[in-house]
């Protein structure tokens, strides 16, 4: 498979699932949301937009319910796609990855996503920014890397 051209520092997402996971923190708010959007392996290209249950059902932690996460993987795999954002809410501090969220981070080629509903931005009439960051978690350390949204990917 040919490799991607958006490998790097940055996370190229398109409009309708950037809006897909800004929904869903809402949604969730108090809790925190959680989720993954898969894509063809190797492509780097967020594709298919998978809200998951946050089974800790907490406001200041989130949970793959162990079960749930097996048949994603093994659909995945079906379908050769592989987690390209792994994405989670905070719904009273900052978007960026908490030390357990570093501990927890096993896929060095996803983008970890954070939204923050702090502030009121978990109301869907709230019209200021939403704090919508990616980062790249690879044996505890944390970059954080640009995110583009696009209304479509170019064609390849």
């Amino acid at each position: 498979m040919r490799r991607s051209p958006y490998r790097g520092g940055v996370l190229i997402i398109d409009t309708a699932t950037y809006e897909a996971i800004v929904d869903h923190a809402r949604r969730d708010h108090p809790d925190e949301a959680c989720g993954v959007v898969a894509g063809p392996e190797g492509s780097d290209r967020p594709a298919r937009f998978i809200p998951m249950l946050n089974a800790a059902m907490s406001p200041t932690f989130y949970e793959f319910d162990s079960g749930d996460l097996f048949r994603l993987y093994k659909e995945m795999d079906s379908r050769d796609e592989e987690p390209v954002v792994i994405y989670h809410s905070h719904t009273a501090t900052e978007a960026y990855p908490s030390r357990t969220d570093i501990n927890l981070a096993q896929e060095p080629g996803a983008h970890y996503v954070l939204v923050s509903t702090r502030d009121g931005a978990d109301s869907p009439s709230y019209d200021g920014p939403v704090e919508f960051r990616s980062y790249r978690i690879i044996d505890g350390e944390v970059t954080e890397e640009e995110v583009q949204v696009v209304a479509a990917y170019p064609a390849e």
